[in-house]
């Protein structure tokens, strides 16, 4: 399915965005090891997270939904032997994730993907995972498909190459069932829900200091149903919030955003850049900060973020990139190599489509340059290439929003992975997407 986006009236209004995917994914898997019965409240209802829902019900757990956005997941002490391939479509969290949770019993499970996720690498889970005592059946390159065998454990310190939650939460899932604790040591600090969702859940896990910093440390445990409440995802959030940041005369409330200090590199970024942003209404029910999100269409100048900010706003980037094309001066964006592994390779692809648009950007090996020139100096026009990248079509629809010529993305279906009925938000606030 084509989408093409045109220049917008003023957006305006409040509404939600859907549920934060990483809290999403973790609430199932956790609820899935736990004992007794999880209630979960704002699921985010997305292809990536019902393939999670369906890979814990495989590894012997009960999912199901008992209303919109609203799911019981019953743990059997543990995970099962499945008696299927577990699927996980376009999500590298879920089997990231899943390989770490399931890595601690005695079990086989094949694991594959889409066409994308087979793309994506997966040794950098694969190797701690086999430091601790787990088995893998796997190609020269170690992707999907692939096979982990899993049973006794051992604790290790890990010093991943990488920030990276997702390796990060893996390693952290099978020390849940390793003898003596584990410990992961990151070269900057990545999201932390992983962490502060065990604690939810009961397990033994705390912070050590090594090396001047706090790493997270967990020693065997057992977890416990606990209910959980899913605030609105800052990535998804970002759309409508760039949106009426460039759209002239905008003003919209985002309402009950997660605001977590390890997901706000953007909105950091953007105050930086002069953006007219605030946070509203904080509380905090689920020891993750939220707030309400209100946004003014701001004249925005280019900055660059320090290389260190980049895991924290890793998923943000692709739209980051769009809201420097309509910023006054250059933007450069560094130390994020990271997207070059994503659903695509998200450098290249921004920088192709900025160009088609008639923006000035170049690529890095780590990142890239945008050279804006201010409101309204986009160009616009063209048919952007997304290689079935949810978060490259969405920016661009974005983009096509401000420019002066409508711009259309080539495949748009792979947006319900992360954002069911973008297109029906966008327009509730004033946005004119629509089918090509």
């Amino acid at each position: 399915m084509r989408l093409r986006a045109r220049s917008a009236r003023p957006l305006s209004g409040q509404a939600r965005p859907p549920g934060d995917k990483s809290i999403s994914h973790r609430a199932l898997i956790f609820g899935a090891l736990a004992t007794g019965r999880t209630e979960v409240e704002g699921l985010l209802e997305a292809a990536d997270v019902l393939n999670t829902a369906e890979a814990v019900r495989q590894f012997g757990a009960t999912a199901e939904q008992i209303g919109p956005g609203h799911w019981a997941v019953t743990g059997a002490a543990g995970f099962r032997q499945p008696s299927e391939t577990i699927d996980c479509g376009n999500s590298g969290t879920a089997v990231r994730l899943l390989m770490g949770a399931a890595a601690g019993y005695k079990l086989s499970a094949r694991f594959d993907g889409d066409q994308s996720l087979r793309k994506r690498p997966m040794s950098r889970v694969i190797a701690p995972l086999t430091q601790m005592g787990a088995r893998f059946d796997a190609g020269p390159q170690s992707r999907l498909p692939l096979i982990l065998h899993g049973g006794q454990l051992h604790g290790i310190t890990y010093r991943s190459p990488v920030s990276s939650a997702q390796v990060k939460s893996a390693v952290l899932l099978a020390g849940l069932n390793a003898e003596g604790e584990t410990i992961v040591i990151e070269p900057e600090r990545s999201r932390d829900h992983t962490e502060r969702m065990l604690g939810v859940f009961g397990a033994d896990i705390d912070q050590v200091e090594i090396d001047g910093a706090q790493h997270p440390r967990v020693r065997a445990s057992k977890l416990t149903a606990s209910n959980i409440y899913v605030p609105a995802d800052p990535s998804s959030a970002a759309f409508p919030v760039a949106a009426a940041l460039i759209v002239g005369k905008s003003e919209v409330r985002v309402k009950d955003v997660l605001i977590n200090p390890l997901r706000l590199g953007l909105y950091e970024t953007l105050l930086e850049m002069g953006a007219k942003l605030s946070f509203e209404e904080s509380r905090d029910p689920i020891g993750e900060p939220i707030a309400d999100l209100v946004v003014r269409a701001s004249t925005l100048r280019g900055v660059t973020p320090p290389a260190k900010r980049a895991p924290s706003m890793i998923d943000e980037f692709p739209i980051l990139s769009v809201l420097a094309a309509f910023a006054e001066g250059e933007t450069r964006i560094e130390g994020a190599a990271e997207l070059r592994v994503k659903e695509s390779d998200r450098i290249t692809l921004m920088v192709d489509g900025l160009k088609a648009c008639g923006v000035d950007a170049e690529e890095l090996p780590d990142g890239l340059i945008i050279r804006g020139r201010g409101p309204k100096s986009v160009k616009g026009g063209a048919q952007i290439r997304t290689m079935g990248d949810h978060r490259v079509a969405m920016s661009f629809l974005v983009m096509g929003l401000a420019s002066k010529e409508p711009v259309v993305v080539d495949d748009a279906d792979m947006i319900g992975t992360s954002f069911p009925d973008f297109t029906g938000f966008m327009t509730a606030l004033g946005a004119q997407i629509e089918t090509v």
